[in-house]
């Protein structure tokens, strides 16, 4: 770890995040944070209680002369995506994130690094912890496995805490406020193949494509980037119709929120087009290249000969699978005419793994904030799976958060930023998902806003959290929370 991180200001808030950085956190694998969490409660004689999913809620009385104040609620997810490139050897079960600074930004090596949202609860925890601040009572919730639908905010109990006033610090662009954010639903479609022997007089080569940026699949989708399930697929449609393709493997992704980075294959074609591949596959790249341009500066394929599999995909199903993957919609649907700039509708393909015997699973997310367009979508991606004969099924999904421009929380942390810092805070409503909406279903008649620092490349390995911002968000949080 490196030691000029501990000098750094707020000094109580990045200690709390480098100890949240040697806690292992992953989705589903949160129950060492929420022991942390209610040891640390313990330790300062603060009032914490844990619910049946494992969200964790912890109390600070008011400081002297705020008394009478209503309470305010902080809230951050205590998971973090697990990312990490290819040829990084890290356990995100056991090991702890590994971070450095380089110039104004904080980074990990080679993996995700949790600022997302690590530095949400770092500054909770600073906020619980400091004996110098002016605030109401204060009431902390850290939810569990955010990034993997929600569960926490899903799960939590109606009376769990007390505050009608809530701060999310899940925001990921300091000088920003968000008062609203799109909703989501995930799909599964089960793609059952048939296979058959491989054939012996076939040269057989594993592809992969990989180096793209990925990102959020909400925060990042109106960029542009390169999806390497799509991309991939896009290869493989081409060369099936110019070749005798046989397709014995495919994967790519990782997560339904994250676009995915990299996705390989392992094809088959007959000898005598040996050299015919390898020409097609520099073709294409020559062609992402003109196409992506800057967007993707370290976009590569990578093909390399390789054994001959047992079996392969039968034809049949190589080419419904390779044509609905390439047909699949992806990114951008539709832009939002209420809010200029904002993407209102998005489709993200997200992975493709092995499921059972002779399966592949395929994920898709759809994020929309007009609620009945994220069904929409995913029916039209049933439809046109159905057409390959693959089965489709639907999570339960999450809802938006509409926007509330009357908001007095909104208005009175705006105020704050404007006389701190000497200029107006974008008020604005984010495509990403946040927990705010589930939290309105239980709670209808709390008012939120969200903030954060400045992060760039979340839930990727590119993470990267703006040390300078932190500041700001702090300063902002806590002169807050006094005029609160």
């Amino acid at each position: 770890m490196n030691q000029n991180i501990m000098s750094l200001e707020p000094a109580l808030l990045w200690d709390y995040f480098m100890k949240i950085c040697r806690i292992p956190r992953p989705s589903g694998k949160t129950l060492a944070m929420q022991d942390w969490l209610l040891a640390f409660a313990i330790e300062k004689g603060l009032d914490s209680k844990r619910d049946s999913v494992g969200n964790v809620l912890i109390s600070k009385p008011s400081s002297v002369g705020y008394e009478k104040n209503p309470a305010v609620v902080l809230q951050s997810h205590m998971d973090m995506v697990a990312e990490k490139n290819a040829n990084v050897r890290h356990d995100f079960y056991t090991d702890p994130i590994e971070t450095y600074i380089d110039g104004e930004w904080l980074k990990a090596k080679g993996t995700t690094l949790g600022a997302d949202n690590g530095i949400g609860m770092a500054a909770q925890l600073a906020v619980l912890a400091s004996d110098n601040l002016a605030h109401g009572p204060v009431e902390c919730l850290f939810t569990v496995d955010e990034e993997t639908g929600l569960y926490g905010a899903f799960g939590l109990e109606a009376d769990f805490f007390t505050g009608t006033r809530l701060i999310n610090l899940d925001s990921e662009e300091e000088g920003e406020i968000f008062i609203g954010c799109a909703g989501g639903i995930n799909s599964k479609f089960s793609f059952n193949y048939k296979t058959e022997p491989a054939p012996s007089d076939y040269f057989y080569v594993k592809i992969a494509l990989k180096g793209l940026t990925g990102g959020h699949s909400g925060d990042d989708i109106e960029k542009g980037r390169g999806n390497a399930n799509h991309l991939l697929a896009r290869f493989l449609w081409h060369e099936n119709a110019e070749t005798d393709l046989r397709l014995a493997d495919f994967k790519g992704g990782n997560l339904s929120n994250a676009i995915p980075r990299e996705a390989t294959c392992i094809v088959g074609v007959p000898w005598s087009q040996k050299e015919q591949i390898r020409v097609h596959l520099n073709c294409y790249l020559a062609d992402l290249e003109e196409e992506f341009g800057d967007i993707e500066p370290n976009l590569n394929l990578e093909l390399e000969s390789t054994t001959m599999p047992i079996e392969v995909v039968s034809k049949s199903d190589s080419t419904r699978f390779i044509s609905v993957m390439y047909a699949c919609l992806n990114g951008v649907i539709a832009m939002s005419h209420k809010l200029p700039g904002l993407v209102e509708t998005s489709l993200n393909l997200a992975s493709v793994k092995q499921g059972g015997e002779k399966e592949w699973v395929i994920t898709t997310s759809q994020r929309s904030s007009v609620e009945v367009s994220k069904f929409v979508l995913s029916h039209r991606l049933e439809a046109l799976f159905s057409l390959a004969g693959i089965s489709a099924s639907h999570g339960d999904g999450y809802p938006g958060w509409n926007p509330n421009p009357d908001s007095a929380l909104m208005k009175i942390v705006a105020g704050t930023y404007k006389d701190l810092f000497g200029t107006d805070a974008k008020v604005k409503a984010i495509h990403a998902g946040l927990e705010c909406g589930l939290f309105l279903q239980k709670y209808p008649s709390l008012d939120m806003v969200s903030i954060g620092p400045t992060m760039r490349g979340v839930h990727s390995p590119d993470e990267r959290l703006h040390i300078p911002a932190v500041k700001n968000f702090w300063i902002l949080l806590t002169e807050s929370l006094k005029r609160l």
